[in-house]
């Protein structure tokens, strides 16, 4: 019998590392999980998580609080960042908020990255419903050291 070499994550491609590295993120992510937001997309450098807005999210005028359309946005680009399998964190973030989020529909945000040196990162993030935009972010990273994927990943066969 032959026993299979164990995977390294050399091994994996970059886009099977992303989705290692958002699932090693996920397991421990209350935050996310606690507001129902799902993990639609995941690749290397970028993320696309969705979340229907609840009516524990509407604040006095009725529509969508912006810190829960911050949040979604923050968690895009958190995985987005994190993707590459070396830890980073968020330096900065901004948000600029462009039509209300409603109570019941599902927002939508997609980060994607803008440029990675050495330990610093950039990443937008466009919030939508529908077709329509609902918000943009703009996150800078840091990398703090350290892995979510352990250096050798078992052999999935």
């Amino acid at each position: 019998m032959t026993v299979a070499a164990p995977q390294t994550q050399v091994d994996l491609s970059p886009d099977q590392l992303a989705r290692a590295c958002a699932d090693a993120m996920w397991a421990n992510d209350h935050a996310s999980k606690a507001l129902g937001m799902e993990i639609v997309e995941i690749g290397a450098g970028f993320a696309t998580l969705a979340m229907t807005v609840t009516t524990d999210m509407v604040n006095g005028h009725g529509i969508a609080h912006g810190g829960f359309i911050f949040t979604l946005a923050d968690s895009a680009f958190a995985y987005a960042c994190n993707s590459y399998n070396d830890s980073t964190v968020a330096a900065q973030g901004a948000i600029t908020f462009i039509r209300p989020g409603k109570l019941g529909a599902r927002l939508v945000a997609a980060a994607r990255e803008v440029s990675r040196s050495g330990r610093s990162g950039i990443y937008d993030v466009r919030v939508t419903s529908g077709s329509t935009v609902i918000a943009e972010f703009r996150g800078h990273s840091r990398s703090i050291g350290g892995t979510l994927v352990p250096p050798q990943q078992p052999d999935p066969r």
